[in-house]
């Protein structure tokens, strides 16, 4: 991609604190955007080649969405986590094997998006973020579901296409948790907690494609409850 190109996206990126560049090969971060972090609300790289973020990621004090899906991206630099504004951040189908130490100080963050990364276990980071609403960390090579989720304030959690086979029954005391979604994973129906059906706040269970049949599900103790709030919520959005 030539320099004029670049900078005809520079300058229109200046205007309108969006900045887009998606499927042109980029194998790295534009330096040139350093020039314009205190403009930028918006920057979507999806669909390059992208193997390193750079530290001067976290100078982008106003970022408010950054969109990196299908990329190299094999680690984050603890610098993404200064980005105090930061609201949604996209990194789809990346090489992660894991989330910076300091991930937790992310706290505008409310949409997260790990889906085909190489992810083995639910980031125990994710459970300081307070104002987090979608979690989607699906179609990575999680086994485990720890103790340490009972904090996690996500509305809705993804782990669709996993390799789950057990869950902490921590995940019923979730405060805001609606939306659990469990689809093609390992599960035995002796290790699904009955409390997440009797006693939890989830009102949408989706468990199709493990080591059970849906079926079953209907005759474990808390099912009834289960289906009221599963037919309030109905109601709520009908």
């Amino acid at each position: 991609m030539g320099n004029s190109a670049l900078k005809a996206h520079l300058e229109t990126a200046q205007k309108t604190g969006v900045f887009q560049l998606t499927g042109k090969g980029l194998t790295e971060f534009p330096e040139d955007l350093q020039k314009l972090t205190s403009n930028l609300r918006t920057i979507d790289l999806s669909n390059n080649k992208i193997e390193l973020l750079p530290p001067l990621i976290g100078k982008f004090s106003i970022l408010k969405s950054l969109v990196l899906n299908n990329n190299k991206l094999t680690a984050l630099p603890e610098e993404l986590c200064k980005l105090k504004k930061l609201e949604t951040l996209h990194l789809n189908g990346n090489h992660l094997r894991q989330l910076p130490a300091a991930f937790g100080q992310l706290s505008a963050l409310k949409t997260l998006s790990l889906s085909g990364n190489q992810l083995r276990t639910v980031p125990t980071q994710l459970c300081a973020l307070r104002h987090l609403d979608v979690v989607d960390l699906s179609k990575n090579q999680i086994q485990n579901v720890p103790d340490t989720v009972g904090e996690l304030q996500a509305i809705e959690l993804n782990l669709n296409q996993n390799q789950i086979s057990q869950i902490s029954v921590q995940i019923s005391h979730c405060p805001r948790l609606k939306v659990l979604r469990l689809e093609e994973n390992c599960l035995e129906l002796s290790m699904l907690p009955q409390s997440i059906l009797s006693d939890s706040q989830i009102s949408l269970l989706a468990v199709e494609g493990n080591l059970f049949e849906i079926k079953k599900l209907r005759e474990l103790e808390g099912y009834d409850k289960y289906m009221e709030r599963f037919t309030a919520t109905k109601k709520k959005f009908a």
